[in-house]
């Protein structure tokens, strides 16, 4: 079956592509010589993040404690979890899901530490956990590497927590100076620091620069809109498009498609993703179900039930809002896969 014969709108991934671009991180890491640990949180599909171990990948990461429960029970493990598990039902479920897989997660504060401690402890369940630093990113992270250390030692005394380093994202140049006299306060403390990760899809070099463990990258089996750079845009990187039929052609110089923002989401920079069919075409604006496409710059004569390929401007928010992933090479569909973490923002 040729991916223009389903039903639309349609999530779709090239298999040619998003095996290169897997194929060709892994191979980057290794010749820089540093330990790749994918971020699934783009996909969010376990048959791709077994993929990307089979590649050479040491782990993988997942941006929320649902996601992680998600690709366990598919049966991956050593799972990174880079978020402030709080609250006592994510305590309970991190218990159980410790309990079956090797997990790490992050902190920046006493109060998340404890409260997982408080969980942990009495079931008898262990987690690693990174401390995370905030090394310019201004979202989570201690503010100074005296605070770093201090929580650090204070994992120490907690029951069911095993430290095992130090985290930070994004990486970047300027962050050097943070790390290393973090890294000075936990020797000086007796404080173990056998991971120091770095994340950043393209910044893995500057991951290995700054003399980090491991890198984090994910959103490079995708590529898109957003991780490409406008100037240097090659609809070929990107393996993610979603197949759209044309329901209306109200005038010469517009098209309406049945992607809308419950399709795509509503992003707002325009274009709203590229149209491999027809690179003059712009998608500039969205209702809840329908695509506005501007098509006066085309010399193709559009018509009713056409179907179109398009590249979305951002791919990790387009994979949460579908449930299946249609796996296809060369335009023939080769397996239908179940998009099992979206919505799994718990």
């Amino acid at each position: 079956m040729h991916i223009y014969d389903l039903d639309t709108p349609a999530l779709v991934v090239d298999l040619d592509i998003l095996e290169a671009n897997i194929r060709d991180m892994a191979a980057h890491c290794a010749s820089i010589g540093i330990p790749l640990r994918v971020h699934t949180k783009t996909h969010k599909t376990p048959e791709i993040a077994k993929m990307q171990v089979a590649a050479g990948s040491q782990g993988i990461t997942c941006q929320k404690l649902g996601e992680a429960e998600v690709m366990a029970a598919a049966g991956l493990d050593d799972i990174l979890i880079p978020f402030n598990l709080v609250g006592l039902p994510k305590a309970r479920r991190l218990s159980r899901l410790a309990q079956l897989k090797r997990i790490t997660v992050t902190a920046d504060s006493l109060a998340t530490v404890e409260g997982l401690a408080q969980q942990l402890g009495p079931d008898g369940a262990n987690v690693g956990v990174l401390v995370e630093l905030d090394t310019g990113g201004q979202r989570c992270g201690v503010q100074s590497p005296e605070a770093a250390r201090d929580l650090g030692r204070a994992i120490m005394d907690l029951p069911g927590l095993t430290l095992k380093g130090i985290l930070t994202y994004p990486s970047r140049p300027e962050a050097k100076p943070f790390l290393e006299r973090t890294l000075e306060l936990f020797d000086e403390a007796g404080l173990p620091h056998p991971v120091v990760s770095g994340g950043g899809t393209g910044a893995e070099a500057i991951s290995k620069e700054l003399g980090c463990t491991e890198t984090r990258s994910g959103s490079y089996v995708y590529e898109g809109m957003t991780r490409v750079s406008y100037n240097d845009f090659r609809p070929e990187r990107c393996a993610l498009r979603v197949i759209c039929t044309v329901v209306s052609v109200p005038t010469h110089d517009r098209i309406i498609i049945d992607g809308g923002q419950k399709t795509f989401e509503s992003y707002p920079p325009v274009p709203y993703g590229h149209i491999i069919e027809h690179p003059e075409a712009c998608i500039y604006g969205m209702s809840v179900e329908h695509g506005h496409v501007d098509v006066s710059q085309c010399t193709h004569s559009f018509r009713v039930g056409e179907a179109l390929s398009v590249i979305p401007l951002h791919q990790g928010k387009v994979s949460n809002m579908h449930d299946e992933l249609v796996a296809a090479r060369n335009g023939e569909i080769e397996a239908i896969w179940q998009i099992r973490g979206r919505g799994r923002v718990r």
